[in-house]
């Protein structure tokens, strides 16, 4: 993590960590005494343990969690895990109780706080708003929300298994995304996504 600093890197990004969580937490003190200054990254899908994560208080400063889907049976159909929405809400809030909302700085780079991603997928409107009421009604409307369109059909999907979602997302599939968020009262919807967003092709 110091070597990273040296170089000139903006954080270090822990990603997909829980399995490592007690080795990162002995470093630290560590890495701190020998100079880290840069903010730790916690880059997760959000199937965490809150136990496990409130070990982290006061050393994580950036939680980015993935909020893929919400319900039970797309959950188990899509990542095999049924109980994936309800460990991906305790974990957010947990999360989000720990560091509140985004904090750039001067140069627009975060410093501390939760940026929450959601990537819209074809057909799957109703799980984007589900999971676009839960931020704007537990987290509230401060709540950085990187609202991804670069879905791409592959592995599986490419290969008919999920022949539902085997096509690219289309622009008003997105467009409707980003209203309701809107209409929420959500207010900081990543630019890059928005960007992202227009240049999808309309529905056939």
């Amino acid at each position: 993590m110091v070597a990273l600093q040296r170089l000139g890197c903006h954080n270090v990004n822990w990603v997909t960590p829980e399995h490592v969580v007690p080795q990162l937490i002995e470093a630290m003190p560590a890495a701190v005494e020998r100079g880290l200054r840069l903010p730790i990254v916690y880059n997760t899908s959000a199937y965490d343990d809150t136990a496990c994560l409130e070990l982290l208080d006061g050393i994580v400063d950036v939680y980015m969690p993935d909020f893929k889907l919400w319900s039970p049976e797309r959950c188990r159909r899509y990542l095999k895990r049924a109980d994936y929405g309800d460990v991906a809400r305790a974990a957010i809030t947990e999360m989000h109780r720990q560091v509140g909302d985004l904090v750039l700085d001067e140069r627009g780079l975060a410093r501390r706080g939760l940026l929450l991603r959601h990537l819209v997928l074809p057909g799957l409107l109703d799980e984007t708003e589900a999971v676009l009421h839960f931020v704007a009604e537990r987290l509230g409307p401060g709540t950085y929300v990187n609202l991804m369109a670069q879905y791409r059909p592959a592995a599986r999907v490419a290969r008919g298994q999920y022949a539902e979602i085997d096509r690219r997302l289309y622009r008003d599939e997105y467009e409707h995304a980003r209203i309701h968020a809107a209409e929420l009262g959500l207010r900081r919807i990543d630019r890059e996504s928005l960007a992202e967003g227009r240049r999808l092709s309309r529905a056939a």
